[in-house]
């Protein structure tokens, strides 16, 4: 290698190039000033053998010395890198499949889609994970090819072999400089042939210590060229070995985008309604708390629960903890020994059929709460203790045959203000057209909730067929959380959800339907078999509601909110329970689902709906009913309603009950409201309550809602009517009398929170009023009557049930059931 002068800047523009194209397109090259480099070795320099020479030689294997120690380093730390990686490649892969493993478990029996979502994308999560693990194992398995095997065979093949040219080249020296020495020690006088030889033997030992000298600073020169690229490119190769890891978690990122966005909407929607579940279990919870027995669970069982029973051995008495059961019908009790504190254990079921259950008295056995009992199939009498004087008298009557004390649906004996009728009709249009003109915008419209107070004066001004006209909303008295507030309370103190208790559970087992147009179809056809009144009321509300959703980039109100919100209104069971509150999230899908298909399922009548039997059967009916004037042998009109958690904590602040002793002569309604109302001679002995609407400053505002005479079946008066001029603002232009009463009742009874007749198959039941037939598959009876086989019937409001050998239909909110 031969020094050549300092070598020009690849970079630099050619002189002749400077004003052309090139030098402007080119890109300009900053040249950083550093400190100088190692210097250069000429092979000149190798016959001087100077110390400068030697200085510099020195510098160049100073910088071999640190490079190769920089490389063993390396090397080292980069076996240290891979074997971390591999340990957090095994890692990873432990974590993913733990998440692979791990099933969610929902409560209920069917899973809405979004928590469908959520349990799947742990199992994504797992697969993302896993690929990710085989590209790095990849990149790992690379990493020693082309990164350690290189650097190590640099070192050993370049650098060791400068470090052997240098052994080779001191030891050179140290001869040379012995034989020239000794050389030179020699005498002059010596032969002249003796000299001859000495010199040739000098003059060889020199070359050659030239030529080792040459190689050695070839050598040396050629390693500190050769880092440059034999040691750069295995790091080169490394890194994009990451790159290419790296790029393959953004593309998979990128792939993974779309579900991550499905499960972040999946995960808000929720998210939302865990919080209305929770407060509702939360406020079921509080009453359970304060009167457990007012929200007993429906049971199979005539009776059920935990009696201690005695037991006789060898003139010891001793009192086991057994699980019974009771049924009425076969009179059968069902025993299981089970103890709670030794971890949940069961012993063998026990059964007997009951023959006599007598109570025992205080002073003839030292434990309280005691009974026997007599089987027909078991010798001898049974002592039982009861957990307390009122467990004891609810397991007497239960024996005895007697009906229980408590009624699950009590509160449906609360009065109910608001109806399906021309103003309810009026008043649901006047709010919705207040809320689309006023405030369809504003952000968490129909969440954020008004004053109870000023919602009720609302709702109780507005209702009133007095002050209704008064009633402006485009006040600004009025604010748009009142009004929809409003709204949502007109549809919670109906007599019964607007989607009726009898397809409610219906509605619940389509929404769980897994696949999604036959959840469509199904809710379909299940709301055109809701009554007229609820069907018109219902298509009025879910196109106000779509309209709302449409503009939920403003209001924030999408229409998963939307469901959350009406969806325990709309679709509010007839008794609270656990279950009930988990089927919550059902409830706001079919509502969605409403909103989103709203034009089709109110446009297009489904073909499945009734068939031409029942058809025809109502139409006779209602051909029947409206032939004549509504008189007391009429249908009661059904005027109660369930309230919820919240409307019976309201109820101190809202509603008072009174006993008003007049009757209010029906109204005819326009559109504004007006109407004019007197009061007629007849009383109602004290049986009709009135609400009276109360402000929060303790001004009472009585207003008469319904009259008195259709809420006492036993009044024989006639009930003036008059027939109602179609409202242009009505839905379809209902022509109703406002307080006729419906020829098929709404469901109010207990035994028809569903469709199906399974829950009510085969009882027993008691006609509270009397009833004449107006149709051949009717049942005429007068008050006090037992029927058969009660269940049931495919016709909304009514049951099937079997007086004297003859099966017919009972109007449902007639009977009480034994």
């Amino acid at each position: 290698m031969t020094s050549a002068s300092p070598p020009t800047n690849q970079f630099s523009q050619p002189a002749a190039c400077k004003d052309c194209v090139c030098s402007v397109v080119s890109r300009p090259v900053v040249v950083e000033k550093k400190k100088m480099g190692l210097p250069a070795l000429e092979f000149s320099d190798c016959y001087l053998d100077s110390p400068q020479f030697r200085e510099r030689l020195k510098s160049h294997e100073l910088e071999l010395d640190k490079t190769n120690k920089f490389i063993k380093e390396l090397i080292k730390d980069g076996k240290a890198l891979i074997l971390a990686l591999k340990s957090l490649s095994t890692a990873k892969r432990k974590f993913a499949d733990s998440l692979n493993e791990f099933k969610f478990q929902c409560i209920g029996d069917a899973e809405t889609d979004d928590e469908i979502c959520i349990a799947k994308s742990l199992q994504e999560f797992a697969a993302v994970l896993q690929n990710l693990e085989d590209e790095r194992t990849r990149m790992i398995e690379n990493a020693s090819d082309v990164l350690i095997m290189p650097l190590e065979r640099f070192r050993k093949e370049q650098i060791s072999a400068a470090k052997e040219a240098r052994k080779k080249y001191d030891k050179e020296t140290e001869k040379y400089c012995a034989v020239l020495e000794k050389h030179l020690s020699l005498s002059a006088k010596k032969k002249e042939s003796h000299l001859h030889e000495a010199d040739n033997q000098v003059d060889n030992v020199r070359q050659h210590f030239y030529e080792v000298s040459l190689e050695y600073v070839f050598k040396v020169q050629e390693v500190q060229e050769r880092k440059m690229f034999d040691f750069v490119e295995p790091l080169l190769a490394f890194l994009q070995g990451l790159f290419t890891y790296y790029h393959h978690g953004y593309e998979l990122a990128k792939d993974f985008n779309h579900f991550k966005t499905d499960l972040t909407i999946s995960i808000q929607n929720t998210r939302n309604r865990f919080e209305s579940t929770r407060s509702e279990v939360e406020s079921l919870m509080r009453k359970m708390k304060e009167n457990p027995h007012e929200h007993k669970s429906v049971s199979q069982h005539t009776m059920e629960g935990y009696l201690f029973v005695q037991e006789k051995r060898s003139f010891v008495s001793t009192w086991v903890k057994y699980y019974c059961t009771y049924h009425r019908e076969p009179k059968r009790i069902t025993m299981v020994l089970f103890d709670p504190k030794s971890g949940g254990k069961t012993g063998e079921e026990e059964s007997f059929t009951l023959k006599s259950c007598t109570r025992r008295k205080t002073d003839s056995i030292e434990k309280r709460f005691c009974f026997d009992v007599e089987a027909v199939d078991r010798p001898g009498v049974m002592t039982m203790q009861a957990l307390s004087e009122e467990d004891r008298r609810l397991w007497m009557e239960a024996m005895d045959g007697r009906e229980p004390v408590y009624n699950l649906n009590r509160d449906n004996q609360a009065e109910g203000m608001a109806q399906l009728d021309v103003i309810g009709f009026n008043v649901m249009k006047k709010f919705i057209y207040a809320v689309e003109t006023r405030g369809i915008d504003d952000q968490g419209l129909y969440r954020i909730v008004g004053v109870n107070s000023r919602v009720q004066k609302l709702l109780g001004l507005a209702m009133d067929p007095k002050t209704c006209a008064d009633v402006e909303l485009e006040n600004s008295e009025w604010e748009i959380k009142t009004i929809t507030s409003a709204i949502k309370h007109y549809l919670r103190v109906l007599p019964g959800p607007l989607m009726t208790y009898q397809y409610q559970r219906s509605f619940i087992k389509a929404a769980k339907l897994d696949n999604q147009e036959a959840r469509v179809t199904e809710i379909h056809a299940l709301v055109h078999r809701l009554p007229e009144k609820n069907r018109q009321m219902l298509e009025l509300l879910i196109k106000h509601l779509a309209t709302v959703a449409n503009h939920h980039q403003q209001n924030l109100m999408t229409i998963a909110n939307l469901g959350v919100v009406f969806g325990p209104t709309l679709l509010r069971p007839q008794e609270e329970t656990v279950a009930a509150i988990m089927d919550i999230k059902f409830q706001n899908i079919v509502v969605e689902i409403l909103i989103e298909h709203h034009e089709k399922i109110f446009r297009d009548v489904p073909i499945s709906v009734g068939g031409p039997t029942n058809m025809q059967l109502n139409l006779s009916r209602r051909t029947s009913t409206e032939s004549k004037a509504p008189s007391c042998s009429e249908r009661p009109l059904t005027l109660f309603h369930t309230p919820t958690h919240s409307q019976k904590g309201e109820k101190k602040n809202s509603v008072v009950n009174t006993t008003v002793a007049e009757l209010q002569q029906p109204v005819s309604s326009s559109t504004n409201c007006n109407s004019s109302s007197s009061s007629s001679s007849g009383g109602s002995q004290g049986r009709t309550p009135r609400h009276s609407l109360t402000s929060n400053d303790g001004e009472q505002d009585t207003r008469q809602i319904r009259p008195s005479s259709l809420l006492n079946p036993k009044c024989r008066g006639s009930i003036p009517t008059s027939p109602m001029s179609p409202s242009p603002t009505s839905p379809r232009s209902p022509s109703w009398p406002m307080f006729s009463a419906p020829s098929s009742p709404q469901p109010t009874s207990s035994a028809s929170s569903d469709s199906s007749p399974v829950s009510i198959a085969g009882r027993k039941a008691r006609a509270l009023y009397a009833c004449k037939a107006e149709h051949n598959s009717e049942l005429s009876f007068i008050a006090g009557t037992i029927f058969e086989n009660v269940h049931a019937s495919r016709e909304p409001g009514w049951l099937e049930g079997t007086l004297d050998g003859r099966t017919g239909l009972i109007p449902e909110n007639y009977v009480d059931f034994l």
